[in-house]
């Protein structure tokens, strides 16, 4: 076999392959042979079928099949041979195939970049360092109680907290809408159960109250019919309750199923659940900025064939966002436009990534992928039942295995960067400071 490359263009290359006549043909021979013991032809016994009526009524059948296996096989060969990387499938383009005479086609595609990866002491990051304080615990413990909380019904006007008991009919010009009323509905103040501008339209009401109160829908509400539209809602308030609280004792604990350590050991579950909150939500931080920099500090070549097929996926992603919308979508409505930037950064830092992790041989990290999958299964009521079902599912323990390789990745540039740490509190951490200092603004 006879190999010849040459670049075209950036990473596209340019391969031409010769194979022997006598391969092709010495493999259609056995075919043809083997076929014409098991052929079934008519006027003819079983397994005595002549081999030249076999070729004439299958050879260029045979032969097509081993050309097209052919042409995989050394296609395979040849790159090896080459010492080449091909970064996606290539196009061929027979040249040769007529029968008696050497095989020739051309290979073309794209391959991968030699990657160097540089500038690490430049990727500068701000670190949050936050401690969990005993008022982070205490503020889970009492809105636990809240979750637990009894309501009693009370003759006085609702308030902040109250649970008000309505009945209510929405109209929009006059006219009535999909789920525009309902009956004995529960609607607790300030718990967002409901849009705001309603929820505080019931402050001040007793029972027997009625009240008209306006709403606006947004302009991204699921049903179009009534998106950026202002329903009036005649609202009859049936009775208010208040919340009262249960008491933080051993009883309060065991409803969270902690029969032994009572209260001190509901509050170390607390304690250990935010701490793997702040965990996550500091690498969360961290790692853009850390990825950020590791891109702009390095350039790399990147194979179209690769930038293509990050953009197919991001566009189905895309898609099936806006399906969940109810807002179908086809493909011409999503320009591939729309996703180029995000794809080259996605292969750009796929690339980085790699090659730090051949260069510096760094392993997965076998603990650590144990430990991700034991905080994902403790959200749920049967963690066993779900570390079984993802560890049963290779493409599922794929999907955490290479994000936590990205984590360690992450962590070892981070050993190289410039890093900053800066103190925040566990509120602010969490972005819950933040969002209600913007609903004060609103």
């Amino acid at each position: 076999m006879q190999v010849s490359v040459e670049t075209t263009q950036g990473l596209q290359r340019r391969m031409t392959v010769q194979v022997p006549s006598e391969r092709v043909d010495k493999e259609v021979e056995s075919r043809l042979r083997s076929l014409s013991g098991r052929v079934r032809l008519d006027g003819f016994r079983p397994g005595k079928v002549p081999l030249k009526v076999v070729k004439k009524r299958y050879g260029e059948q045979v032969r097509g099949e081993v050309l097209g296996e052919l042409i995989q096989s050394t296609y395979g060969e040849a790159v090896t041979q080459q010492s080449l990387r091909p970064a996606g499938a290539p196009e061929i383009d027979p040249k040769q195939i007529d029968a008696g005479q050497d095989i020739e086609y051309v290979a073309t595609f794209e391959v991968m970049p030699e990657v160097e990866v540089k500038g690490l002491e430049t990727i500068e990051v701000e670190r949050p360092q936050v401690e969990v304080g005993e008022e982070d615990v205490d503020r889970i413990v009492e809105n636990l109680r809240k979750q637990r909380a009894n309501f009693v019904e009370v003759e006085r006007a609702a308030q902040a907290e109250d649970r008000v008991v309505i009945d209510f009919k929405g109209e929009i010009d006059g006219k009535e809408f999909a789920g525009n009323e309902g009956s004995d509905v529960p609607v607790q103040i300030g718990s967002g159960q409901m849009p705001k501008e309603f929820e505080e339209g019931l402050e001040g009401l007793k029972a027997g109250d009625k009240k008209d109160i306006d709403y606006s829908f947004p302009e991204n509400f699921p049903d179009k019919d009534i998106a950026e539209k202002t329903a009036t809602f005649h609202v009859e308030v049936k009775k208010v309750e208040e919340p009262q609280l249960p008491a933080v004792d051993d009883a309060f604990a065991e409803q969270f199923g902690i029969t032994d350590g009572g209260v001190e050991k509901l509050r170390e579950n607390i304690r250990e659940s935010l701490e793997r909150e702040r965990d996550q939500a500091v690498q969360a931080k961290v790692k853009p900025q850390v990825l950020d920099g590791l891109a702009e500090a390095n350039e790399v070549e990147l194979p179209q064939v690769l930038v293509d097929g990050e953009i197919s996926h991001l566009r189905e992603q895309a898609k099936e966002r806006a399906k969940q919308f109810g807002q179908e979508q086809e493909d011409d409505d999503l320009p591939a436009s729309m996703f180029e930037e995000e794809a080259k950064r996605r292969v750009k830092l796929g690339l980085l990534v790699n090659e730090i992790v051949r260069a510096n041989e760094i392993k997965l990290d076998q603990d650590r992928v144990r430990k991700v999958l034991e905080g994902m299964a403790a959200q749920y009521e049967q963690p066993q039942e779900v570390i079984r079902y993802y560890m049963q599912n290779r493409k599922m323990m794929e999907s955490i295995e290479i994000a936590v390789m990205e984590d360690q990745v992450v962590d070892w540039l981070l050993e190289r960067a410039k890093v900053t740490d800066k103190p925040t509190g566990f509120q602010e951490l969490m972005g819950v400071a933040d969002n209600a200092e913007a609903e004060d603004n609103d």
